[in-house]
């Protein structure tokens, strides 16, 4: 692993544990001097940038897996259902909140991660409000297991996704 990903990993680390990532922070956790740390990531938007990306590459990879086909050549209603079917099965934590992590970057932040996962659940999703509504409830599902707050029992995933499922029946 090279000291890029090792930074990253160890500040997704901090987030977990509930603590603040900092310049200093993070070079501590990575085993770094902040001047080290700084080689990488000369300023904490850089570093905060870098992490949300992070994050999002693992969450395409892990929503890629689950198309029959190639990302850019699925339908807005297959991406749509691959990030149901990933929301309900996924592990999630307070890490997948990062776009969150920093008030003072949080518009930098969540534009950066709207700009990334706009590929699978941006404005190409069809008008239709069945789509919304089973987006919504991935985000939903989302975000309530990354919080840990009302997280869903299996049995109840599988209601939510067969209701989802019969939402989009007639959408193609």
């Amino acid at each position: 692993m090279n000291s890029r990903t090792t930074i990253l990993d160890g500040a997704l680390a901090l987030l977990r544990a509930g603590k603040t990532v900092s310049l200093e922070s993070a070079a501590v956790q990575a085993g770094l001097t902040k001047p080290g740390l700084m080689h990488h990531f000369r300023t904490k938007s850089a570093l905060m940038l870098a992490l949300v990306d992070h994050a999002v590459d693992r969450w395409e990879r892990e929503l890629a897996e689950r198309l029959q086909q190639p990302p850019a050549e699925a339908s807005a209603r297959d991406r749509v259902i691959a990030y149901l079917d990933w929301t309900l099965s996924g592990t999630f934590d307070t890490a997948d909140l990062v776009m969150l992590a920093d008030p003072r970057l949080r518009d930098q932040l969540t534009l950066r991660w709207q700009e990334r996962l706009k590929p699978w659940i941006g404005p190409d999703v069809p008008p239709d409000a069945r789509c919304t509504a089973v987006r919504l409830l991935a985000d939903g599902a989302w975000l309530a297991e990354a919080t840990g707050i009302f997280p869903m029992a299996a049995d109840e995933r599988d209601r939510i996704r067969d209701l989802a499922m019969h939402l989009l029946d007639d959408t193609k």
